[in-house]
């Protein structure tokens, strides 16, 4: 098993953390301890204020796992770490970008060209607040027996609160800060929050290197399209990046929790992977349930990370309890009710009866032993180690095909989720059926370790990367019929960039399907899926995750297609370009450089501006200003008509700022009124 990395705190060096520095990873942390006549109670918040008090309480329960999912355990000490995702009491007013927000435009605000407009409103979108929608918070819980203690034992739990899914960092981190805060107590908090605050800011998609000590954690962090928009992270969206292209490196993390174990949580569910796909891809609520916290949440964030690289919007709870101040809404739907789009996992056996109308629930993991000790491992806490059982095609095939494993499944079907009650069993209860056929060749590809712990442990690895894989293509090819909406076009050639780009293509769900049942699903897609496919397809353009997803895809291939007729616009050899333009095309060419001016000057005013913006202004104006000169005499004293037009072209010899009436304070030049013509 991974050790946990080591850390040594220097008594010559503190470090106080920056709270500002230390908001680009971490909210809070804090310390909780399970008193027996109080209940949960946090000890420690760290920085003070920065939760409601409802927070608070909601952190607290969510922290401690549920005592009707424990066993017995008599071991002097039991550690596990998981997290749990919970909807933040005063939310942000900016949530997911809608359509209106994509292209809607305040003329009080700006005069800038509808291009620049667009532009502006597509960057503001992808601008996030940091008053994020939902905390995350990442829990190192420590169950610790003494006979000499009321009860035999006491509970506490260290927990980081973040806005970001960045389970990849903060489970490293917990391995280093659990342990030495119950070495060193409170100061251990005020050492890991001065040393996350010299981090530089979480840069998604990449690999980043973060020293925590005489400790360094590598961890690569999801990329930008997998991040909800209220994460409380600021990013740029490359268009290359994102689904429905096939990523340039897959190396690289291409959707959340790219590191969870799907193989060791899934192992003896592997061929009803593909339903649980179709369930996500299409927003089913699933209520997944588990014997431990770790288990469940492993199992929840392996689920999210099967539909990478698509933009998951389903609400999914990693962890979820009773106290969850959601649940009493969830507790009172009653038969018929429609659940809404979730994934929740839980521990409590007392969902199976409140929740016992959703309509998939799906049982993983193993019961604790109640002899051993949990070690922490930094891919899966909580799954055990060894486990005996195989899992390649043929060992699957036997084992649901023997006549004692089909009248043990008939069984459990007659007795539904309720059989659970009396014995933990992995099974999957849902009436849906999948138009996604298993992949035979898949399954024989994964490897059985056998029972060394080690060895499981390697080829997990192995297994996780070949499903991984395997669902980021199949993800792929589902929505590559969309990428014909997403493609980015340039000025053809002879004509004039400075022209406003065309629109893509506007998209009609009806139209859409009419026109992939007509050319088909592709060669992959074929293969693998039922002859109903289309109804997938339909299901998918209702379900939560389409549209947040398309107007997010079509807010970067519109940023990608402004980026690329700017580029255009600084290449363009304007004389070259106008020579072929006969006069009322060199009137229109030389308004739509005017356009492009002012709303690049009122971008660097507004502080809004690119990195070349003043390249790009400067290289306008001598444009401009070769029009103006290319132009009959008539038509410049026309133009000249015109007293801002006038003003800007009258400049003194020596640039400066001059404020025009209605318009944007702007840099004037010399410009010559006299025409070669």
């Amino acid at each position: 098993m991974s050790r946990s990395p080591s850390f040594s705190v220097k008594s010559e060096l503190s470090l106080k953390a920056d709270p500002d520095a230390l908001q680009r990873w971490v909210v809070a942390f804090c310390i909780i301890r399970f008193d027996l006549e109080q209940g949960q109670l946090i000890e420690e918040c760290y920085p003070p204020g920065c939760l409601t008090q409802e927070e608070e309480l909601e952190v607290a329960f969510s922290s401690f796992p549920d005592s009707v999912s424990q066993h017995q355990n008599r071991s002097s000490i039991h550690d596990c770490i998981f997290f749990f995702r919970f909807r933040r009491q005063k939310q942000s007013k900016q949530g997911n970008v809608t359509s209106s927000e994509i292209t809607e435009i305040d003329d009080k605000e700006t005069t800038s060209t509808p291009e620049e407009e667009k532009y502006i409103r597509r960057s503001r979108s992808i601008g996030i607040s940091k008053s994020s929608k939902y905390l995350y918070g990442y829990v190192f819980n420590r169950q610790r027996h003494d006979e000499r203690l009321k009860r035999g034992g006491e509970q506490k739990s260290v927990v980081i609160l973040s806005h970001g899914p960045y389970s990849s960092v903060f489970r490293p981190l917990l391995q280093i800060m659990g342990p030495l805060y119950f070495d060193i107590g409170k100061k251990a908090i005020e050492h890991i929050a001065g040393y996350v605050s010299l981090w530089p800011g979480p840069v998604p998609g990449k690999l980043m290197e973060l020293p925590i000590g005489n400790a360094m954690l590598k961890v690569n962090l999801p990329p930008a399209h997998s991040l909800p928009l209220e994460s409380g992270v600021s990013y740029e969206e490359s268009a290359s990046s994102m689904a429905p292209f096939l990523p340039n490196n897959q190396s690289v993390p291409q959707g959340l929790f790219h590191d969870s174990d799907i193989f060791g949580t899934f192992r003896g569910l592997l061929l009803q992977l593909w339903l649980l796909w179709e369930l996500l891809l299409i927003g089913e609520p699933i209520l997944i349930i588990a014997p431990t916290p770790p288990q469940c949440c492993e199992a929840v964030a392996s689920l999210i990370s099967l539909v990478a690289p698509l933009l998951c919007s389903v609400d999914f709870r990693p962890y979820f309890t009773i106290h969850d101040p959601e649940f009493a809404q969830l507790n009172a739907l009653q038969e018929g009710d429609k659940y809404p789009p979730m994934v929740l996992g839980v521990t409590n056996l007392f969902f199976l009866k409140s929740l016992r109308n959703i309509p998939h629930i799906v049982s993983v993991g193993s019961p604790v032993p109640s002899s051993s000790r949990v070690t922490i491992s930094s891919r899966s806490a909580g799954r055990i180690p060894g486990k005996p059982e195989g899992f390649g095609l043929q060992q699957l095939s036997l084992k649901k095909f023997s006549p004692s494993s089909l009248l043990n499944a008939v069984k459990m079907k007659r007795d539904g989720p309720l059989c659970l009650m009396t014995e933990h069993k992995e099974a999957i209860w849902s009436t849906y059926v999948a138009t996604t056929k298993p992949d035979t060749s898949i399954l024989n590809r994964l490897i059985d370790a056998g029972m060394s712990p080690r060895v499981e442990e390697s080829m997990s690895v192995v297994n996780n990367e070949i499903l991984r894989r395997h669902f980021l293509e199949l993800t792929t090819n589902f929505l590559a019929p969309f990428g014909p909406y997403f493609r980015a076009t340039t000025p053809s050639e002879g004509s004039s960039p400075f022209a406003d780009p065309p629109p893509l293509p506007p998209f009609n769900a009806d139209d859409f399907l009419m026109s992939l049942s007509a050319r088909g699903v592709g060669k992959f897609l074929s293969k693998r899926m039922r002859s109903n496919w289309l109804d997938l397809y339909r299901r998918f353009l209702k379900g939560p995750n389409f549209l947040p997803w398309f107007q997010r895809r079509l807010a970067v291939a519109e940023n990608e297609q402004h980026r690329l007729w700017r580029q255009a616009r600084m290449k363009t050899d304007i004389h070259l370009l106008i020579s072929r333009m006969p006069e009322l095309e060199t009137v229109d060419c030389f308004n739509a450089i005017e356009r492009h001016l002012l709303g690049e000057i009122q971008l660097q005013q507004s502080g809004r501006a690119v990195s070349d913006s003043a390249a790009m202004c400067q290289k306008l104006k001598v444009d401009l200003q070769a029009v103006f000169n290319l132009l009959p005499n008539d038509m410049q004293q026309l133009l000249l008509l015109n007293p801002q037009r006038a003003a800007f072209l009258h400049g003194s010899s020596s640039p400066e700022l001059t404020k025009l009436p209605g318009r944007p304070s702007i840099q004037v030049g010399d410009v010559s009124s006299s025409s070669p013509r």
